[in-house]
């Protein structure tokens, strides 16, 4: 069922009058949707044109709440963890499909669809994997490739077939990042892994992953100038590249310039690909404490972004990484950088801890309500 959203003034707006209500610092943080039944943002997106969905995990399941949420509003899921190289090969002769099992169980009885992720990403690099010879470990990715792509062919919407290909920090040519697939194959893992997985599953939706492409930095512009340079290189070798999928986590301590982002989103566009926005949320940690100006800056954030970068016509899904304050990765990452610090817990999702809308559920719903479709 529709529910309306009243009217009510911007974000900046409410920036500036909450900054000045110290007596409300105590004060939880709400929802303005107005709502205790705010309308999906799945069926919000579709009218707009957009695939909208969230990452999920398997603990998901075991929170009727939770689960509930995500089968409300998404119409996509991606596999948090579950079908990552370390939860899927603990060892060279195990192949743990537990957690993806059950996730695809899930989302098939909710009739939702499910994104793969992901079969090659240096990161996952295990002591046994790294031990191995090149020869070996080149055989144990076309094997990985084939019996994970194999196993689940048919079942999932599309695979971020290579995950974060560069990263400059770690100083190799053309700014590749490093790890056991680029150590073995240099930078050909690429058209090795996606020639393989579209032999795997043919009626899959094969993607590119890349992080950071948001971010205006030396950092940022070394990856859209190496994302970009992979893409004709893909194409060029005959590989099927269904879509490019850009994670988005938004980190607003870093310089950012969203028109610049579109600039880049239209350069893939003219590619023939497709453009996913696959990980999206926003570190809120050098905002303010107060929870209610808290939600207020993220809520801009996802306005200014999603407002600009919706005008892509080739931007054709957008999830965000986790639904629900409380299962974002940033705790794990808050606990670490602060230590004994339980008072202020991240707060980067639509919704919080308790499952309940919060500004940034607003802004992004309004978003897609801008949006004309294609």
């Amino acid at each position: 069922m529709f529910h309306p959203i009243a009217p009510r003034p911007s974000r900046r707006e409410t920036l500036k009058v909450i900054a000045g209500l110290t007596a409300c610092a105590a004060l939880p943080a709400v929802s303005r949707a107005g709502t205790a039944v705010p309308e999906p943002i799945g069926d919000v997106a579709r009218r707009a044109g957009i695939l909208f969905g969230t990452s999920i995990a398997d603990d998901t399941l075991d929170r009727p709440g939770q689960a509930e949420l995500y089968r409300r509003h998404a119409r996509i899921f991606t596999a948090d963890w579950a079908l990552k190289f370390n939860t899927l090969r603990p060892a060279p002769d195990v192949f743990d499909t537990r957690y993806a099992d059950r996730l695809l169980g899930f989302s098939d009885d909710a009739g939702i669809p499910m994104r793969g992720h992901t079969l090659a990403w240096n990161e996952m690099k295990p002591d046994w994997l790294v031990a191995m010879s090149t020869a070996e470990r080149a055989a144990f990715l076309d094997r990985h490739v084939d019996e994970t792509a194999g196993r689940y062919a048919g079942r999932l919407h599309s695979w971020d077939v290579v995950n974060e290909p560069f990263w400059p920090g770690h100083g190799l040519p053309g700014g590749w990042r490093d790890g056991p697939w680029t150590a073995t194959f240099g930078t050909d893992y690429p058209v090795r892994a996606f020639k393989r997985a579209a032999a795997a599953d043919p009626g899959c939706k094969l993607v590119l992953n890349e992080a950071h492409t948001e971010q205006w930095t030396d950092t940022g512009a070394g990856i859209r100038a190496g994302l970009l340079s992979l893409v004709d290189r893909l194409q060029d070798a005959g590989c099927r590249l269904d879509a490019v999928g850009l994670q988005g986590h938004l980190q607003p301590q870093w310089p950012y310039d969203d028109q610049g982002f579109v600039e880049f989103l239209w350069r893939l566009a003219e590619k023939g690909v497709d453009i996913y926005l696959t990980e999206l949320d926003v570190n809120d940690e050098r905002y303010p404490d107060d929870p209610l100006i808290r939600d207020a800056a993220v809520a801009d954030r996802y306005e200014a972004f999603l407002g600009a970068v919706l005008k892509v016509p080739a931007v054709k899904t957008v999830i965000t990484w986790q639904l629900t304050d409380a299962a974002t990765f940033y705790i794990d990452a808050w606990k670490q950088t602060h230590p004994g610090v339980t008072t202020r817990a991240p707060r980067p999702l639509p919704f919080d801890a308790q499952m309940q809308p919060k500004a940034g559920y607003d802004a992004i719903v309004a978003a897609f309500r801008d949006r004309r479709p294609a």
